[in-house]
């Protein structure tokens, strides 16, 4: 598989083409950002963690038939993926109340709610990623009911593999973003990441935030919590 040009760079990940149309080269950085890209740093050997949890992660998706974009992994930074059309729309998937969401209702973090919540927001960098709902995404063009309703099932399908492995790691599975996208035939797959960039994970017996809240919220000891959450991640599969 030959590299080819960068044909993408986010705030977290560069893509590149390969000599096959069907397939992309994700490569992980350790680039750090929050509120919108109006935070930045760098958090050292995220890029190494992320990828290869969100590659373990990703094989957990397949195996309970979730449908990803994940290939293989290349290297400790590389992956193959699946080209895929990303769908403007992110997922946020939430059992107990934390971040945005205790902040939006001026709600205590901590409330464990009795069944999952979903959101939609509109992946739109200079919007601010407002939320949106099914009728605004039809509206927009974004997607149609049957991908509205195909997204919603793995989004708790996702929910309920995450929720179960992180428990048997001592670890609370608080919220987590997802993203989905489009194969090069149509279909909808799990694409992007999942990482304690994206997942809010608690310490189960103590509450420790071991994800990048620790960042957002200039706690210190980020690397740390990185590696924390990979070691369980990695002793669990042993």
């Amino acid at each position: 598989m030959e590299k080819l040009a960068q044909i993408y760079e986010g705030k977290a990940k560069k893509v590149y083409a390969t000599d096959d149309d069907t397939l992309c080269i994700v490569d992980y950085k350790d680039d750090a950002t929050a509120f919108n890209g109006e935070k930045k740093g760098t958090i050292v050997g995220k890029g190494v963690i992320n990828n290869q949890m969100t590659n373990r992660l990703m094989a957990k998706m397949e195996a309970a038939g979730i449908p990803t974009h994940f290939v293989k992994e290349l290297s400790e930074r590389e992956t193959l993926v699946k080209k895929v059309t990303i769908v403007p729309l992110e997922v946020i998937i939430r059992n107990i109340s934390a971040g945005s969401f205790a902040k939006r209702y001026g709600v205590n973090e901590g409330i464990v709610f009795s069944a999952p919540t979903f959101e939609f927001s509109y992946k739109n960098d200079d919007l601010g990623d407002p939320l949106l709902n099914d009728e605004h995404a039809l509206a927009l063009g974004i997607t149609n009911e049957a991908e509205i309703a195909q997204i919603r099932k793995y989004a708790y399908a996702v929910n309920d593999v995450l929720k179960a492995f992180w428990s048997s790691c001592g670890v609370t599975l608080v919220d987590f973003k997802l993203e989905f996208g489009k194969t090069t035939d149509g279909t909808i797959v799990l694409a992007d990441e999942i990482s304690p960039d994206t997942c809010r994970l608690w310490d189960t017996a103590t509450g420790e935030k071991l994800d990048k809240d620790r960042f957002r919220r200039d706690m210190g000891g980020v690397e740390d919590a990185y590696s924390e959450i990979m070691r369980r991640l990695v002793e669990h599969d042993a």
